[in-house]
């Protein structure tokens, strides 16, 4: 293997060694809500016809998944190697900013991409769930998890404490998580609230996914590629430049 598959395998080894926290425990939290929620809510909320409740939710929960893991997976690298100082031995290397940012990034694509289809699997047990549109389930996902493991590596290289990393995550992933649709549709809330959902990227990943699935979607499938793989590219060029300038990690 060369440099970056090297860096590659030592990041996607690190989540693997503790999956039962990595992978398991995620794929339970999506379960417990998809429990709690489709058991009180199945006869009660109707949200596309010939489409349960509790399957409704499947998208959504694999897709909050999959963006809270691919963030995890490549912001808690980072800050860690900061903080215990073994950051430096991978500065030593002949890596370019290129590689870092293929390795880090690909890993937490892998953990994201494992743990959605880690709730998928297990959801399925539950309810019957159909593939309308199986080439946007893929696009969706990877796009999703790229963009998030591409934030994580900005939010770990921001950060300098685990304090600063965790505000990250609590004040600006998780509202734009829960603020997404994942629970309901948008067309439930009042006009101003659906306006501010319109403003999240993080709704365009979740509806763009549902469509993959079911076929219908609260906004055009299209607009939903355009906005995430527009929010994409932004995230990897303000990533990209800040490996590139050493950003926190050369001074």
């Amino acid at each position: 293997m060369n440099g970056w598959q090297t860096l590659l395998y030592k990041e996607i080894l690190r989540f693997w060694k503790v999956a039962f926290q990595t992978i398991a425990g995620p794929v339970l939290t999506a379960m417990l809500y998809m429990l709690i929620f489709g058991h009180a809510l199945e006869d009660h909320v109707k949200v596309y016809d010939q489409v349960s409740y509790t399957a409704f939710l499947v998208p959504g929960l694999a897709m909050m998944s999959l963006l809270q893991n691919a963030f995890a997976n490549s912001s808690s690298s980072l800050i860690m190697s900061k903080v215990m100082g073994n950051l430096v031995f991978i500065l030593l290397t002949p890596l370019s900013y290129w590689h870092w940012f293929v390795a880090y990034v690909g890993a937490a694509v892998v953990r994201g991409l494992v743990v959605g289809l880690g709730v998928y699997a297990v959801a399925a047990f539950f309810t019957p769930i159909s593939f309308a549109q199986p080439v946007f389930i893929v696009v969706f996902a990877v796009l999703g998890a790229a963009m998030m493991g591409t934030l994580g590596l900005i939010a770990g290289l921001w950060a300098e404490k685990f304090d600063q990393l965790a505000a990250f995550q609590n004040f600006v992933v998780m509202p734009m998580t829960f603020l997404s649709g994942v629970f309901y549709s948008i067309h439930s809330l009042p006009a101003f609230w659906q306006t501010v959902s319109h403003c999240n990227p993080f709704f365009y990943m979740i509806d763009g996914l549902r469509y993959g699935f079911f076929g219908v979607s609260d906004v055009s499938p299209w607009l939903s590629l355009a906005v995430v793989g527009g929010s994409t590219l932004l995230v990897f060029a303000i990533g990209l430049h800040l490996l590139r300038i050493g950003y926190k990690i050369r001074s």
